[in-house]
C-alpha cells in the first residue's frame, strides 16, 4: 500500500510540473508593464501613509487622555472598602461555582473530577497485561524452537518405521488389485496426491464397484434424457409460483461462516475439553500435540520418497508380468483424453495485451480517472443511535436509520469484504452500493473512508469527470477496460460514481446534453456481469436527487441502497461536541450544547462544520480563556444556510418505499405487526375466558 501511494504521489507531482510548464507566459508591452509597476508602487505608498497616520492618531489620543486624567486620591477607609468589595465578590463567586459543581455531581448530571483518570484496578490490570505480553513472547520463542526440535526427533525415531509401513501397505495394494482385477493398477500422479489417494478413497473392492458403476451410467444416460425434457416443462410452471413465494418477506440465506465456527467447536471438544491443564499453570506448549502435527508432516515428506521408489518397483513388475496388457491400456487412455477438450470456453479479448500495469496505472492517473482518496477514517463519521426508534414503531411510524446504522452497513457491505479475502469468499457477494441522501450528510466522506480503511484504489467514473475523455464507442470500451483491468490486478478497488442518478436520467436537461451524462447506461449491466466472485471490486454510487432517475434501471444497477438521513438530536449533540473540539474550541458550562442541538434541527454535518469554522477563527480561539463560547454565536452563520426541510426528507422516504428493498422492508414490517396483533388477540381471549370463569364461580357460590 505504501509503494502504491508513493507511485501515485510521484505521478501526480510529475503531471503537476508538466501542467505548470505548459502554462504560456504572457508577454506585456512597455506601457502595460509600467502601468502594473505604478499600481503596485502607489498601493505600497498608500499602505505606508495609512500606517503613519494611525500611529499619529494613537499618540494624539494618548496625550488627550493624559490631560483629562485627574489624579484622584481616596481616603484610606474608602480605598479599603473598595478592595474588600472586589475581593469578597471574587471569593463568593468562586464558592458558588464550586457548590454548583458539587450539586451537579451529586445529582449525577455532571461527571466527578477524577472520572477520566484510570482507577487503581485499571492500572493493576494494565500492569498485569504488560507482564502477560512478556511471558507470551517468551513462550512463543520456546514454541518455535520446539517445532524444529520435535520434528527432528520424529524424523530420527519414527521415520524408518513409517517408511517400512508405507511400503508394505502399497505392496499389499498391488497384490490385492492384481488378484481382483487380474492386472497391476496405475500408480497415481504427484499432482493428484500420489499414494494418499489410494488409501483415502480407493480399495481393491471399490475398484471393481467403480468399473461396474461406469457401465451402468452409460445405460441410464439415455433414459434420463427423456425424463429431463418432461421436468423442464414442469419447472416452467412452478417457476412463477416460486417467485411469488420468494417475494413475500425477507429470507435469510445460509451462512458460510457457520462451518468454520463448527470446526473450531469440534477441535475444542476433541482436543481441549477433556484435557487436564491444572499442572500447566504457566500455559506452555504441549509437546504431544506438536508431535501429532509433526508426525503428519514427516509422513507426507517420507511418502514423496516412497512414491518414487514404488513407482519404479511397479514399472519393473509390469515389465516382467503385464507387458501386453499395459500397451492396450495406454491405447484406451489416449482415446478417452480427446473427449475432454470440448469443454473449453473462450475468454474476452484483452485490448491492452502488450502494455504493462505501470503504464496503464500512469495513464489513468494522468486522465484523472484514478484519484488519491482523502485520509479519512470511518470513526470520523460521527453519530449516535436513534433511541426513540421503539417508541415510534409502537405508534406505527417507521423511523429513519441512525448515523451509526449507516456506518454499520458500510462496514458490512464495503469494508469487511474488501479488506479481508476470507470474508469476501464467504460473505454474500455485493457488487454495487448506492449512498443516497441530501447534500452535506457525508456520502463522499464515507467513500473516502472506505478506501482508507481497506487501502483500496479509488477510480472516479462520475459523469462530470468522464465528460470529453475517450470519445466514441471504442473510446468508452477502452476506458472501461482500462479501469476494471487495473482494478482487478491491483485489488481491492472502489469505483466511485458521483451524481449516479445522471446516468439513469428520465430526461436529460438542456444544459447537460453536451456532457453526455447517460453515456454509461448501456454498458453498466455488462460492467456488473464482468465482476466475478473472486474480484474484490466494489462500485459505489452517491446521489442527492435519486428521484430524477428511472426507478427500475436505477435499482437494477445497484444491489444495495443505503439511505443517509439528516442527523437527529442525539447525533447533533455528539457532532457539536466533536466539531467544536476539532476546530480548537473549549467546552464550558456557558455553552449549552443541549439547546444548540435542539435549535439546529434540520442542519446536516456539513452545515455544522461550516458554522464552527466561521465562528472559531484564530482571533476567537485566543479569546476563549477570557470570553467562553456561547450557543448564540453559532446561530448567525447557520441562519445564512438552507437546512434540510421535512418535505425533502419525506421525498427521500417515498422514493425508498418504491424501491425493491423498501417494498420488502414494508412487507416484513406488516408481517411483524400482524403477528403482534395475533398474539395480543390470543392474550385477550385468554383474559376474557378467565373473567367469565370467575363470574360463573361467583354465581355458583
Amino acid at each position: 500500500m505504501k509503494d502504491r501511494e508513493n507511485i501515485l504521489a510521484q505521478i501526480l507531482s510529475q503531471s503537476w510540473a508538466q501542467v505548470e510548464q505548459e502554462k504560456s507566459i504572457k508577454l506585456l508591452t512597455l506601457e502595460e508593464a509600467i502601468q502594473i509597476i505604478q499600481i503596485s508602487e502607489r498601493a505600497r505608498q498608500g499602505r505606508l501613509r495609512a500606517k503613519f497616520m494611525l500611529e499619529i492618531r494613537m499618540e494624539e489620543e494618548k496625550e488627550r487622555l493624559a490631560k483629562h486624567r485627574v489624579a484622584s486620591t481616596l481616603a484610606p477607609e474608602m480605598a479599603a472598602t473598595c478592595i474588600q468589595k472586589i475581593w469578597r465578590g471574587y471569593v463568593q463567586r468562586k464558592i458558588t461555582k464550586k457548590e454548583r459543581a458539587e450539586e451537579m455531581i451529586f445529582l449525577e448530571m455532571a461527571p466527578p473530577p477524577n472520572f477520566q483518570k484510570p482507577s487503581s484496578a485499571q492500572l493493576q490490570a494494565q500492569k498485569i497485561a504488560l507482564q502477560r505480553n512478556v511471558v507470551q513472547e517468551v513462550h512463543e520463542v520456546e514454541y518455535q524452537e520446539a517445532l524444529v526440535t520435535i520434528k527432528k526427533q520424529v524424523q530420527a525415531v519414527e521415520g524408518p518405521d513409517i517408511q517400512e509401513t508405507l511400503q508394505e501397505q502399497i505392496r499389499q495394494w498391488f497384490i490385492e488389485c492384481r488378484n481382483t482385477t487380474g492386472k497391476f493398477p496405475d500408480y497415481p500422479d504427484v499432482e493428484k496426491g500420489g499414494s494418499t489417494t489410494i488409501f483415502a478413497s480407493k480399495t481393491p473392492q471399490e475398484v471393481l464397484q467403480e468399473l461396474a458403476a461406469q457401465e451402468e451410467k452409460k445405460k441410464t444416460k439415455k433414459e434420463k434424457k427423456g425424463k429431463n425434457e418432461k421436468k423442464k416443462k414442469k419447472k416452467k410452471k412452478k417457476g412463477k409460483a416460486d417467485k411469488e413465494e420468494e417475494e413475500d418477506g425477507w429470507k435469510i440465506a445460509q451462512s458460510h461462516f457457520l462451518p468454520t465456527v463448527a470446526e473450531g467447536q469440534n477441535t475444542y471438544e476433541v482436543i481441549w475439553q477433556n484435557r487436564d491443564e491444572l499442572m500447566n499453570f504457566s500455559q506452555k506448549h504441549v509437546a504431544e500435540l506438536i508431535k501429532e502435527e509433526k508426525r503428519k508432516e514427516v509422513e507426507e515428506e517420507i511418502r514423496v520418497q516412497v512414491d518414487e521408489l514404488m513407482r519404479q518397483e511397479l514399472k519393473n513388475l509390469k515389465l516382467t508380468v503385464d507387458r501386453d496388457k499395459s500397451t492396450k491400456k495406454k491405447g484406451k487412455k489416449g482415446g478417452k483424453k480427446k473427449k475432454g477438450k470440448k469443454g473449453k470456453k473462450k475468454k474476452g479479448k484483452d485490448l491492452t495485451v502488450n502494455r504493462t500495469i505501470d503504464s496503464l496505472y500512469e495513464e489513468l492517473v494522468r486522465e484523472g480517472l484514478l484519484i488519491r482518496p482523502r485520509n479519512v477514517r470511518l470513526s470520523d463519521f460521527i453519530g449516535d443511535y436513534n433511541y426513540l426508534g421503539t417508541t415510534l414503531r409502537q405508534t406505527d411510524i417507521e423511523p429513519m436509520p441512525s448515523l451509526l446504522d449507516v456506518r454499520q452497513l458500510v462496514t458490512l457491505y464495503g469494508i469487511l469484504p474488501l479488506g479481508s479475502q476470507a470474508v469476501h469468499e464467504k460473505a454474500p457477494l455485493v457488487k454495487s452500493l448506492l449512498l443516497a441522501g441530501p447534500s452535506g450528510v457525508g456520502k463522499k466522506m464515507l467513500v473516502h473512508a472506505l478506501c482508507t480503511e481497506t487501502g483500496a484504489n479509488l477510480f472516479n467514473l462520475s459523469p462530470h469527470n468522464i465528460a470529453g475523455k475517450y470519445p466514441g464507442k471504442i473510446g468508452l470500451q477502452m476506458m472501461i477496460h482500462l479501469i476494471f483491468k487495473v482494478a482487478r490486478l491491483l485489488q481491492p478497488s472502489v469505483v466511485w460514481i458521483d451524481n449516479a442518478e445522471k446516468i439513469f436520467y428520465k430526461k436529460v436537461p438542456k444544459m447537460e446534453k453536451r456532457l453526455e451524462p447517460k453515456r454509461l447506461k448501456k454498458s453498466f449491466p455488462k460492467i456488473l456481469k464482468s465482476i466475478q466472485a473472486e474480484d474484490r471490486v466494489l462500485i459505489v454510487g452517491t446521489t442527492q436527487r435519486p428521484f430524477d432517475a428511472e426507478l427500475k434501471s436505477f435499482c437494477r444497477g445497484f444491489q444495495k441502497i443505503v439511505l443517509i438521513p439528516r442527523p437527529d438530536y442525539s447525533s447533533r449533540f455528539v457532532l457539536w461536541r466533536s466539531i467544536i473540539q476539532q476546530n480548537g474550541g473549549i467546552l464550558t458550562s456557558s455553552l449549552d450544547l443541549s439547546s444548540l442541538a435542539k435549535v439546529t434541527d434540520g442542519y446536516t454535518q456539513g452545515h455544522l462544520s461550516q458554522a464552527a469554522k466561521y465562528v472559531l477563527t484564530e482571533q476567537r480561539i485566543k479569546q476563549l480563556h477570557t470570553k467562553p463560547l456561547t450557543a448564540v454565536e453559532f446561530i448567525t452563520p447557520l441562519a445564512k444556510q438552507d437546512p434540510v426541510y421535512k418535505e425533502e426528507e419525506e421525498s427521500f422516504k417515498d422514493w425508498y418505499a418504491k424501491t425493491p428493498l423498501g417494498k420488502k422492508r414494508a412487507k416484513a414490517a406488516k408481517e411483524q405487526i400482524n403477528e403482534e396483533g395475533r398474539e395480543k388477540g390470543k392474550q385477550g381471549k385468554k383474559g376474557k375466558n378467565r373473567k367469565e370463569g370467575k363470574k360463573k364461580g361467583k354465581k355458583k357460590k
